[in-house]
């Protein structure tokens, strides 16, 4: 049978991430860096400074006035935060020529980017260091399903028929067709991208995130934003319907239901904006 990682050979445009990106996360890295090293590496990227310039301009923010320069948007918003938006707004890129066969990408973004505005809401409630890192794991979930459109396009197809006939969610008719889902393809993209195991955990068990070992808080949060934005109808990964939540997971998130009304207001506000600035603009 073949592996999720099969899917990864050949599809030359996204072996690697951009240059920019492994050039700031080694200075990131490097204990002798200073918010000017880093503001140098982003601003060899004339896009990614301006995306990520809007972004942290954006109501998403709300700082109350305008930041300038990414050494200030470092200074406010934080170096290891900025990487992690430098990241979102960087793998978009990688997938700008899928076709939209299967699923408007349009649309896949927008509810990419939703569930990453949900995901951070639902973390900066519970008070976890660097929400950016939620956002990033939010928009990469379903990472894995543009892969399978473009490397494997009939099983899809057969996918996508299997849900439709039988009312069972895409990813277990995925499951039933390649013998893994999307988000074992996202997992493989990831750890060949050798991102931090928190994210690829994250995506690898949003659908069943009492299955995540070293962080089951990180996979509970995205599978609780997954499901919020399904029902809120925000775009569309290919699924149809709204697939359950998984109890455990609202357990593990620890917050009363009362925050829900604010988390959906807040992800109405923000999404349609991050979105524009993430997806739109670094597809273009």
């Amino acid at each position: 049978m073949a592996r999720a990682s099969d899917l990864l050979k050949g599809v030359v445009n996204v072996a690697s991430l951009p240059g920019v990106y492994l050039r700031l996360s080694s200075v990131v890295s490097d204990p002798r860096s200073s918010a000017a090293d880093v503001g140098r590496v982003i601003a060899e990227d004339p896009g990614l400074t301006a995306r990520l310039l809007k972004l942290v301009n954006s109501a998403m923010y709300g700082f109350p006035s305008k930041i300038e320069t990414v050494t200030h948007a470092i200074s406010i918003v934080g170096t290891a935060q900025l990487q992690d938006l430098a990241l979102a707004t960087s793998v978009i890129r990688l997938f700008a020529k899928v076709p939209p066969t299967m699923v408007s990408m349009a649309s896949f973004w927008r509810h990419s980017v939703a569930v990453g505005v949900t995901a951070r809401a639902l973390a900066a409630r519970r008070r976890e260091p660097n929400v950016e890192r939620f956002f990033v794991a939010g928009l990469l979930h379903d990472i894995g399903r543009p892969i399978m459109f473009l490397q494997a396009p009939d099983e899809v197809q057969a996918a996508f028929a299997r849900a439709g006939e039988s009312g069972m969610p895409l990813y277990e008719a995925e499951q039933a067709v390649f013998g893994f889902d999307h988000s074992h393809v996202g997992h493989a993209l990831l750890e060949l991208w050798k991102l931090p195991a928190s994210l690829r955990e994250s995506v690898q068990h949003h659908h069943h995130p009492e299955r995540a070992q070293r962080f089951p808080a990180e996979a509970a949060i995205v599978h609780v934003a997954d499901q919020i934005v399904n029902a809120m109808h925000l775009g569309t990964s290919g699924e149809q319907g709204v697939p359950p939540l998984a109890t455990a997971a609202w357990e593990a998130v620890a917050l009363p239901v009362t925050v829900l009304e604010d988390i959906v207001a807040e992800t109405e506000r923000h999404a349609e904006a991050a979105t524009r600035v993430i997806a739109l603009d670094a597809a273009a």
